[in-house]
């Protein structure tokens, strides 16, 4: 799922090709993928673009006549642009948004229609979208360690949750915990004040870092390659390859369709956290450290 990074790339790039442009219709090839009524589409049709922003991991589109298109890619939705008179591809768009000076589609992988679009009216129906979570780089360390300890949850779903943090998800988070040597289980009302501290300044540098990373790689272009594994990740999506910290194996957690990787040597202290998928079918042999695991190679 594009997560914060991203996300602010893909902003930048509409804002920079559609604002004060005229939206003069969009055109839906799937019924699924707009989930409101009122207003209604065609009420954003041949209105000026007067705000693109990003709400945590959704994209809105501020129109003419205070409205919003709200839209959310969720895991595989992706957004491609075409200037005035370009060849789109052959890809089957599941909405196609033609300006006054070219065309924005959305299409996403796979047979799963995840990726919503909402039209909304005004600040209030713009708000039902927010869902509440911290802006990462606009808090201070105060507010970051406020907002972590307000709850009691583990750092991967703490950080995770964008009720908690604004625009993080699974692959940043294993980011920021990996950069903050910090295990993904640890409870987060059982961190001390420097582990915090570690904690929201690591969240800042990846963040931070990732950001200016992929709008150089996209060089003024609108950005193509977004995806949830990068080269140049430490331990995102690099189960069994060497942590480039220590050279420790990454391991990994999975969970519905979902995974955490991390480093046992860097995060929790050499010990293997146990993957549920795994452990239950292996019981004893399910090494519980990184030292076991090795010794059996």
């Amino acid at each position: 799922m594009p997560e914060l990074p991203d996300v602010t790339v893909y902003v930048e790039a509409l804002a920079a090709r559609v604002l004060g442009h005229y939206l003069q219709r969009v055109t839906l090839s799937s019924p699924f993928l707009l989930r409101s009524a009122e207003p209604p589409l065609a009420d954003a049709f041949q209105q000026r673009v007067t705000d693109v922003r990003r709400l945590g991991k959704r994209i809105a589109l501020g129109l003419e006549n205070d409205l919003w298109l709200v839209i959310h890619l969720m895991i595989a939705g992706r957004l491609h642009w075409f200037a005035s008179g370009a060849r789109r591809s052959g890809r089957r768009a599941l909405a196609v948004f033609e300006f006054d000076n070219g065309t924005l589609t959305l299409t996403e992988a796979g047979t799963q229609r995840r990726a919503s679009m909402h039209v909304v009216r005004g600040t209030a129906g713009l708000r039902d979208h927010e869902r509440g979570g911290l802006e990462i780089l606009d808090a201070s360390a105060q507010q970051f360690a406020a907002r972590l300890r307000a709850q009691n949850h583990t750092l991967k779903r703490a950080l995770t949750d964008p009720r908690l943090f604004s625009g993080v998800g699974n692959a940043y988070s294993d980011e920021i915990l990996h950069a903050a040597r910090l295990s993904p289980v640890t409870l987060t009302q059982r961190l001390s004040d420097e582990e915090t501290a570690r904690l929201h300044a690591a969240s800042l540098e990846v963040l931070q870092r990732w950001t200016e990373r992929l709008r150089s790689e996209a060089q003024g272009q609108f950005p193509e390659s977004v995806t949830a594994f990068r080269e140049g990740f430490a331990v995102h999506g690099r189960f069994r390859k060497a942590c480039p910290v220590c050279g420790t194996e990454v391991q990994r957690i999975r969970y519905a369709s979902n995974e955490t990787n991390y480093c046992p040597r860097c995060q929790t202290g050499g010990r293997i956290l146990a993957d549920r998928s795994l452990s239950r079918l292996l019981k004893d042999d399910w090494p519980r450290s990184i030292d076991e695991l090795e010794s059996e190679k």
